[in-house]
């Protein structure tokens, strides 16, 4: 019947704007890593029932970010270096499999270089977030950057799976850069990376092998700087 799918679909869209929010609670460092917290207490935090609540939290468990605990809720998963470096060895396979596709079929038609101008922007503001050491705006234009690069590239598993790593290695970065930057009076400019423009230009350009050197030098760049401050 064609109305017997309302109430779903907005359960539905509840259950993800919920799950969109806590993501962002852990990636802005509201939800500290082994943090606890109930169904109950999330319901009541953003005024709704118990169920989108659940299926949410369920959701970001499958997902990683959280821990299930059968008689205590829910907390966020402590992520460790060992997880970081298995992160980005992952999202890097799937990266090169993406600049595979660039090598296989040519340079971009020319739909898809307007579509790269469009990532490219995005890029930009990641790249100036970078700059300033600001990581809320960082981590928001560079989850989106990734997100509509990939999915020009990739088929949609592989942007989709691209992404939840994108997550979760900022989830477990994010401990040890908040820490620096507030509690030990760090400055992250300068220190982030910035070089998202240069990735576009060289898939422009159809280099995948530039692409390669880049992402390749991104992810040596970010677990030569989490070990370090993790080992602070």
């Amino acid at each position: 019947m064609p109305g017997s799918d309302g109430p779903a679909v907005i359960r539905s869209t509840l259950r993800q704007q919920i799950a969109d929010a806590l993501r962002d609670e852990v990636l802005g460092g509201r939800l500290e890593p082994g943090q606890e917290f109930t169904v109950k207490e999330i319901a009541e935090q953003y005024g709704v029932s118990a169920t989108p609540v659940r299926e949410a939290l369920v959701n970001l468990t499958a997902q990683g970010l959280l821990d299930a605990d059968q008689h205590r809720g829910y907390r966020v998963h402590e992520h460790t270096l060992a997880d970081y470096r298995s992160l980005l060895e992952a999202r890097g396979l799937i990266a090169d499999g993406i600049f595979r596709e660039v090598a296989e079929h040519g340079p971009p038609r020319e739909g898809m270089r307007d579509a790269l101008v469009s990532v490219r922007r995005r890029g930009e503001e990641a790249s100036r977030a970078a700059c300033a050491g600001d990581l809320n705006v960082l981590i928001g234009y560079d989850l989106r950057f990734w997100r509509e690069l990939s999915a020009l590239f990739g088929n949609p598993y592989l942007s989709e799976f691209l992404h939840r790593l994108r997550v979760k290695s900022w989830a477990c970065a994010v401990t040890h850069l908040r820490r620096w930057s507030e509690s030990d009076g760090g400055d992250l400019r300068g220190a982030l990376w910035s070089r998202h423009t240069e990735l576009v230009d060289a898939l422009v350009r159809h280099d995948p092998c530039g692409a390669h050197e880049i992402v390749a030098e991104y992810n040596a760049h970010s677990l030569s700087l989490i070990e370090r401050l993790a080992t602070a």
